[in-house]
């Protein structure tokens, strides 16, 4: 069993509380030192309440999906002696309501773009066996109820 932390920070910074106009903006500390600028999104808080500048855990979760399918994708093709150059996913989440009528983020697409090296490249086929692969082997898309679609480019 494995553990993951993470230490997220706000301090009120003196700004009134009770009308509800304090900054949303704080921090995520992850255990090698590396601190994020987090805040709501402000599609959800408006500004100035929220840091439009900083990461939202919306963002956050497509990113995370996004990031495990990647690792993932690498591992599976490099055992399959694959050379892969570059990959670029332009991810989207979509945030509406559920089934149960709750807002939530209800589908994740994600879209890798792979350019592959050396003596052989995946075909079509090969490529999407791959994702498949990567997607079912992904803890983070194991993990949530979302619908993830993985979409290659």
């Amino acid at each position: 069993m494995s553990h993951y932390t993470t230490r997220v920070r706000w301090n009120r910074a003196g700004a009134a509380f009770s009308d509800n106009r304090y900054s949303r903006g704080h921090t995520w500390e992850f255990d090698g030192g590396t601190v994020v600028s987090a805040s709501s999104s402000p599609q959800v808080v408006p500004l100035p309440m929220s840091v439009e500048a900083a990461v939202d855990p919306e963002e956050a979760f497509v990113a995370a999906l996004s990031s495990c399918h990647l690792l993932w994708f690498l591992s599976l093709a490099a055992k399959r002696g694959y050379v892969v150059d570059d990959y670029e996913d332009a991810a989207e989440g979509v945030m509406e309501k559920n089934a149960e009528g709750k807002v939530a983020i209800t589908r994740v697409t994600l879209r890798p773009l792979v350019t592959f090296s050396g003596e052989r490249a995946p075909d079509r086929a090969a490529l999407e066996a791959l994702h498949h692969a990567a997607h079912e082997q992904c803890f983070i898309a194991n993990s949530v109820r979302s619908e993830v679609r993985i979409e290659p480019r």
